[in-house]
């Protein structure tokens, strides 16, 4: 693609945080990896990225959350997203790229999936790159399960590696508080954590290829709060509060300040307490605050990473 550069242009995408409502995980299988079953929910935490001309393709980051964990290479994936677009359509020049992050780091809510997704979309935009939705989602999926998610947002299941997404029929919004306490939890670690329980107490996955609990499904379809938050559940919760025995404490915590439920989002360690209404989730959060925990009001699900 011939180079032809406007500097002045600047291209702001916001994607969302997410939460998963249900993750069943499956046996590890010969390559390492797990079939899983989620319902992800996008959420009102967001990562902002700004997508700019440049000589060279670099990245900063900046955050209302503590970004001193976030890579600045090319262990990215924002900056990895970056050059799968511009390789896709042979663009020549650097790209700079800015983020502004609202998600907490490494807190099981998929932030570093959003900058990917949303620097999919905006280095698109910036280099009229033509790219349709599909093959942008083809390209996140290369990057992790959870950016094909970031890029459609809403609420969906997710099967396979779990970037094999259906939009799941829903009614209304929900209202959660997240407290994201402490530091982060890594992902393979807890997967393997997960692994390393199930074999010492020879306690089986449910099944062999995961699926969705239909009550999950239905709480969502019919847009009640209190069956979702009996129907909630997450498997890798066993490890991360492995991991983290707080944790454990402060699920209990939300559930005595009145949660219709409570888990752990993703390989944690953000947990999430499900609201009756938006006044509730603020009643639950004041007290959480007061105990001390950082904590965010949320609702959910809004849309994927779009240009601002």
């Amino acid at each position: 693609m011939s180079l032809s550069l406007d500097t002045s242009r600047r291209v702001h995408v916001r994607a969302p945080g997410k939460l998963n409502l249900f993750f069943e995980v499956g046996p590890v299988g010969d390559d390492g990896y797990h079939d899983v079953a989620s319902v992800y929910q996008a959420v009102s935490l967001f990562e902002d990225v700004w997508a700019s001309h440049a000589d060279v393709t670099s990245l900063s980051v900046s955050g209302d959350v503590d970004v001193s964990g976030v890579p600045l290479d090319e262990s990215n994936l924002a900056l990895r997203a970056a050059r799968l677009v511009t390789d896709a359509v042979g663009w020549e020049g650097g790209i700079r790229l800015e983020i502004h992050k609202g998600v907490p780091v490494a807190g099981g809510m998929g932030g570093g999936s959003a900058d990917a997704a949303a620097a999919l979309v905006a280095v698109n935009e910036l280099v009229d790159g033509g790219l349709s939705s599909t093959e942008l989602h083809a390209l996140g999926a290369q990057l992790g399960a959870d950016v094909p998610f970031a890029l459609l947002g809403g609420t969906a299941v997710g099967t396979g590696r779990g970037d094999e997404l259906a939009p799941a029929l829903g009614r209304g919004f929900f209202a959660w508080v997240l407290v994201a306490d402490g530091g982060g939890l890594s992902t393979p670690e807890v997967y393997g954590t997960l692994d390393r329980l199930r074999s010492e107490a020879d306690i089986a996955p449910d099944r062999a290829l995961p699926s969705v609990d239909p009550a999950v499904l239905r709480a969502l379809r019919s847009g009640d709060a209190a069956a979702l938050g009996t129907a909630i559940r997450n498997d890798l919760q066993l490890a991360a509060v492995h991991l983290r025995p707080d944790l454990a404490v402060l699920l209990d915590e939300g559930l005595d300040a009145g949660a219709l439920g409570g888990l752990v989002s993703g390989s944690g360690p953000t947990t999430a307490f499900l609201a009756a209404d938006s006044g509730h989730a603020k009643r639950i959060a004041e007290q959480l605050a007061a105990r001390g925990h950082e904590v965010h009001a949320v609702t959910g699900p809004v849309a994927g990473a779009r240009v601002v």
